[in-house]
């Protein structure tokens, strides 16, 4: 549990996150190379006769199209988040056991940060976090397929003429505005315009293609769904994001280059290939983990198994409920019509498969749990004795929704102030005792309050880096406070508080009687101080907190009537009054000391945080005088 540990432990897992994207983008390079290799060769060998192509017109438009695409869903993506912070950890937390319920908890979610794939990322996390079971997770993984239909829906409509529109009015609401929820909107508005945007360069870049007949008679190949398939899951896989695929299969459509039944089977691969991301969160993480990854792979590749032999009916089911373009004919109709029939294959692909296999939710658990039973070493994990525990529950994956990254601080913060409250009462049976071995039990447990709190720093460093509203900051902000003064505590059990143990129990001093009840008198009072300054932080209990300002002054008379008591035995000579006396102090004043931080988190629980909620902000001068007046 040395800091040197913790840091090579904490970034390894930023570079493991590093090294997937570099591979990721690597392969992405190499076969966009290739396939731009063989395109070329192809156009060349076409001659005249089929239609020229300009491959780097048309390259910078798809590219580029893409790009801003991708972008804009991120945009809007955190925009939404933001917005959606605090709902969105209170539909988490209310998570039951009912599979249903975290069906709609997934599409819910889903539907907010607009990427199945994120859900499923969040889903490991939680469950690596011991925020979720694997059994809660199913319900979860399995909505979040229903939710990342609202991306299909969306870039289906085709307002790609309002775009630039929405850049702009997002634009201008995001660099003209102080107000962040003003900013968030806009930041939304322009990323959902950035998106249409990037669809309309697809679009527009793909638009030569109509008249290239070695691409057209590659498409006549896709009309065999095993290659649409494997084509969508190899593209979806390398650029992480079936949104993406979604976008380019109906940008096709738009432009009439591809029927219905291939659209269907590219969105069947699709669903296969945003089970990658998943996998790459999953690696390194325990059982659990592993699980949830494994059902997001089983369910999509079920569903697709399952429909892939009903393609033609679901088309034909897709016609009859889509909206007809009336006329028009020919390759002009397909255009028109195909884009709002893929998103609407898309949404009654996901929704049945949701339907069909969400009775089945404890039967995937039980598979999987078979497929990867738990190790021993996660068992040791698991039960909070490893080190690797905080690590493991503050999960970088969880950064993707900050709001839930900080939930997840508070709560390892917490168990924090736990192991330190139980160094804490160990102290005046260890002196009393002149026990050395609980000096040393102390400092061992000292040791993984600083393993824990520098973990939690390092995590807030990361949270930090993210784009956080003020109520996000503050928030942080409280974190690293409450966080600092339990590593002060820590430091001083291991500087101070252990090192007067083992004096005494060297030297065999005992307390006299008297003296000796008044100081547990004095310590009792501290504890309880401690305990109050953390159930506030646990319960966001104000009253708490003021309690523990208010017991200042009764702390200081008790200090002092105990100073007194003491010297007026010194005065009386009484046996081994003045070799103890220099530890009595000190010890009296240690435990002053750990008092003062207790007053420090109740002063950090006033300033603000607590009653935010209710609009509340307080600056520590108002606290103090509000405590003081009450």
């Amino acid at each position: 549990m040395r800091v040197s540990a913790m840091k090579i432990d904490y970034r390894s897992m930023i570079m493991r996150q590093r090294l997937r994207r570099t591979v990721i983008v690597a392969a992405a390079l190499i076969i966009a190379a290739w396939a731009g290799a063989e395109a070329l060769a192809q156009g060349k060998a076409a001659g005249a006769g089929s239609g020229e192509l300009d491959l780097w017109t048309m390259g910078m438009g798809l590219l580029g199209g893409l790009a801003l695409f991708l972008f804009g869903m991120e945009q809007m993506a955190d925009a939404l988040k933001a917005l959606a912070a605090d709902r969105l950890k209170d539909i988490i937390a209310r998570l039951t056991t009912n599979r249903y319920m975290g069906a709609f908890t997934g599409a819910v979610v889903t539907a907010i940060i607009q990427s199945s794939s994120v859900t499923t990322v969040l889903t490991v996390g939680f469950i690596t976090a011991g925020i979720l079971s694997v059994s809660q997770s199913v319900g979860i993984i399995f909505g979040a397929n229903i939710g990342s239909t609202l991306t299909a829906q969306l870039i289906a409509f085709k307002v790609t003429k309002l775009s630039l529109l929405m850049i702009a009015v997002g634009f201008a609401m995001l660099f003209i505005s102080g107000k962040d929820k003003v900013r968030q909107y806009g930041t939304m508005i322009m990323g959902l315009g950035l998106v249409f945007f990037g669809m309309g360069l697809m679009s527009s870049a793909m638009n030569p293609l109509r008249s290239y007949q070695p691409f057209l008679d590659l498409m006549v190949q896709m009309e065999r769904p095993a290659l649409a398939i494997l084509v969508a899951t190899v593209f979806t896989g390398l650029i992480q994001s079936s949104a993406a695929t979604t976008g380019v299969v109906i940008a096709m459509a738009g432009q009439g280059l591809i029927s219905l039944n291939v659209g269907i089977a590219l969105i069947f691969g699709a669903n296969i290939g945003t089970c990658v991301t998943a996998l790459l969160a999953s690696i390194g993480k325990p059982r659990g983990a592993l699980r949830a990854s494994l059902i997001h792979v089983l369910f999509n590749i079920l569903g697709v198994v399952l429909w892939v032999g009903f393609i033609d009916q679901l088309a034909r089911l897709v016609v009859d409920v889509s909206p007809v373009a009336a006329g028009l004919s020919g390759l002009e109709k397909q255009a028109a019509e195909t884009p709002r029939q893929v998103a609407n294959a898309h949404s009654i692909f996901n929704i049945a498969n949701t339907l069909i296999f969400l009775p089945f939710g404890t039967q995937f658990a039980r598979l999987v749990e078979y497929l990867l039973p738990e190790r021993e070493d996660d068992k040791i994990v698991s039960t909070g004795t490893a080190t690797e525990w905080t690590t493991q529950h503050l999960d970088l994956d969880l950064l993707a929704v900050p709001s839930i990254a900080l939930e997840q601080t508070r709560s390892e913060i917490k168990r924090m102030a736990r192991l330190v409250m139980k160094i804490l009462k160990e102290v005046m049976p260890g002196f009393i005792s002149n026990d050395p071995r609980i000096a040393d039990r102390m400092l061992e447990q000292e040791a993984e309050v600083k393993y824990v709190g520098q973990q939690i720093d390092e995590f807030l460093v990361q949270i930090s880096r993210r784009h956080l509203n003020q109520e996000q900051s503050e928030f942080a902000t409280q974190l690293m406070d409450v966080t600092a003064d339990l590593k002060r505590i820590g430091k001083l059990i291991r500087k101070d508080l252990g090192p007067l143990l083992h004096r005494k129990a060297e030297a065999r001093i005992a307390f006299l009687e008297e003296g000796r009840d008044g100081l547990l008198r004095y310590y009792d009072s501290i504890l309880a101080s401690f305990g109050d300054a953390i159930r506030a932080f646990e319960e966001n209990n104000a009253e708490l907190a003021r309690e523990v300002v208010r017991a200042k002054p009764g702390l200081i008379r008790q200090q002092r009537d105990y100073r007194a008591t003491h010297y007026d035995r010194l005065d009386e000579g009484k046996p081994d009054s003045v070799a103890v006396s220099e530890i009595h102090l000190d010890l009296v004043d240690h435990l002053r000391r750990v008092y003062s931080l207790s007053e420090s988190i109740a002063f950090t629980m006033l300033e603000g945080y607590l009653d935010r909620r209710k609009g509340e902000r307080m600056d520590r001068q108002k606290a103090i005088a509000s405590t003081v007046a009450g």
